[in-house]
């Protein structure tokens, strides 16, 4: 049984958490992961050089995720009306700085310019304001996006979980794109920083997915080696994040 206390265990956790407060609180709802394999030499290119690039036996990825974000707060504060709830849509690969596996986003779209500026400003996060929905069909989920400033960045599909949920099994791809405890992102001074996070283990499920649209990828530079995704679902999760720090010294960072 999930209890608030053991919600937030941090025991599978590959590293400690740093030794600060946690920062923000968040959900993430009917999530779809479409994994696409992409070339070293792409990847290289497009990814600070100051990040090491991580590959499941020998084969680099583009992740593009859309969800649902909800009960977004800072800590000691309450929800902040018309801030706390909003699609979203990432797009990211892995990477890894001393032997902590994290995530790098290439971009994040958010149906809510508050958010985008507010994560911009405090996270050095390359979000974007876009126009967007995510509809829940009982069944399905049905998922569409594009860009304020740029409306040929599009991404839109349909998915829905077609198995029984499941911890990933370890050593396992879908333990390798999922079980991720921070991101990277360079600051102001192009510094390589860290955000960690705290969740339970993803529970995932088997996905089918009918992409219609995907420009989200190829307008930003970005050359996958093949059109059709490997997609997984997750229902939902709960996140805690932490203020960014140096990733070598887990000192605060700004």
């Amino acid at each position: 049984m999930i209890t608030e206390k053991n919600k937030w265990d941090d025991s599978h956790r590959p590293w400690a958490l740093p030794n600060l407060p946690w920062g923000m609180k968040q959900t993430w709802s009917d999530l779809l992961f479409a994994h696409y394999p992409i070339k070293y030499e792409m990847l290289r290119k497009i990814v600070p050089k100051e990040l090491e690039l991580d590959s499941y036996e020998g084969t680099y990825w583009i992740g593009v995720v859309p969800f649902l974000m909800s009960g977004v707060r800072m800590r000691g504060l309450p929800p902040i009306p018309g801030t706390d709830r909003f699609p979203e849509l990432n797009v990211r690969t892995y990477v890894t700085m001393d032997g902590k596996p994290g995530v790098y986003f290439f971009s994040l779209d958010a149906d809510n310019w508050p958010a985008v500026k507010g994560a911009r400003t405090f996270f050095h996060l390359p979000y974007w304001y876009s126009k967007m929905k995510i509809i829940n069909r009982g069944s399905s989920i049905e998922f569409e996006s594009k860009r304020r400033h740029d409306l040929e960045i599009e991404f839109a599909c349909s998915y829905r979980p077609i198995s029984d949920p499941y911890l990933a099994a370890k050593g396992s791809f879908d333990e390798w794109m999922s079980e991720r405890y921070c991101f990277y992102t360079l600051n102001s001074s192009k510094t390589p920083v860290r955000c960690d996070i705290l969740h339970r283990p993803w529970i995932i499920q088997k996905a089918e997915a009918e992409i219609t649209i995907n420009t989200i990828l190829s307008k930003q530079g970005i050359e996958v080696e093949n059109t059709v995704p490997i997609v997984h679902f997750a229902k939902r999760i709960d996140v805690r994040a932490w203020p960014l720090v140096h990733h070598a010294t887990n000192r605060l960072s700004f």
